[in-house]
């Protein structure tokens, strides 16, 4: 029998903030990406995967957005599962994957997905893995269904430019921080390992992502992940959304 959370709302309030100290603009890329399965889906209720999921930030907005959506979440953080699980009750299939093994796609409910969608978590994969898993990805995708990834991605030609805008957005995050708007990233895991009910499974978190391990963020720029998605066999991809230093892009099975 699944243990719920006495509160998961709170947490998902608690992880939003967390999230928006770094992405101010979250809430448009998301809307940005739901546009893109509106449109595919023409008024019927998508299938939709919601790739890294964590806590289900996109299921949530997705069934808000369209009752009826049929919702998968995958990921592999025990913490993030945890709230998503009891966030979204019996509304979306929850399952435990790691994407950094080619076998995840074994464990879906089924395929044919109208959409997938990811982010700000492809970033821990190294850039031969992502390469590959926009491929699997492809094959859980209907045809003419949509992939989208957003993710921090500069636009490799205004390189002084986005450090400027790199600098002023760190700038406005660590004020966020001192007035206590928001918790840091590693206040928020402090805060979660603290929790009577999350810290069994932050310990689990420890084991499964060594500090050593899981600290090899890399960000290379949209004009990257369109020629891998392209690589990867999808018939049309680009960009479909740009907040300065960060972008989304989308690709069609």
């Amino acid at each position: 029998m699944t243990a719920y959370l006495n509160d998961p709302e709170v947490w998902q309030e608690s992880w939003n903030r967390q999230q928006e100290a770094f992405i101010p603009d979250r809430e448009h890329r998301f809307a940005t990406m739901l546009d893109a399965v509106a449109a595919i889906t023409e008024g019927r209720p998508p299938r939709l995967l919601d790739l890294a999921g964590g806590t289900g930030t996109i299921s949530l907005r997705t069934l808000a957005r369209f009752p009826g959506a049929q919702v998968t979440v995958l990921d592999q953080d025990p913490v993030l599962l945890t709230i998503a699980k009891s966030s979204l009750r019996d509304r979306a299939t929850i399952v435990d994957a790691d994407l950094g093994d080619s076998g995840w796609r074994a464990k879906l409910p089924e395929d044919g997905f109208d959409a997938v969608l990811t982010a700000t978590a492809l970033h821990w994969l190294p850039a031969e893995r992502v390469s590959t898993l926009y491929a699997e990805i492809r094959e859980v995708l209907r045809p003419g269904g949509v992939f989208a990834n957003a993710d921090h991605m500069p636009e490799e030609s205004l390189p002084i430019l986005s450090g400027k805008l790199r600098d002023h957005a760190r700038v406005k995050r660590e004020a966020r921080y001192a007035a206590g708007a928001s918790t840091s990233w590693p206040e928020w895991w402090a805060r979660a390992a603290a929790d009577e009910q999350l810290a069994p499974k932050a310990a689990e978190r420890a084991r499964i992502y060594p500090a050593k391990d899981h600290d090899q963020e890399w960000f290379p720029p949209a004009a990257w992940h369109v020629e891998a998605l392209r690589t990867a066999g999808y018939r049309e991809a680009g960009v479909i959304w740009r907040g300065g230093t960060d972008a989304a892009v989308a690709a069609l099975r």
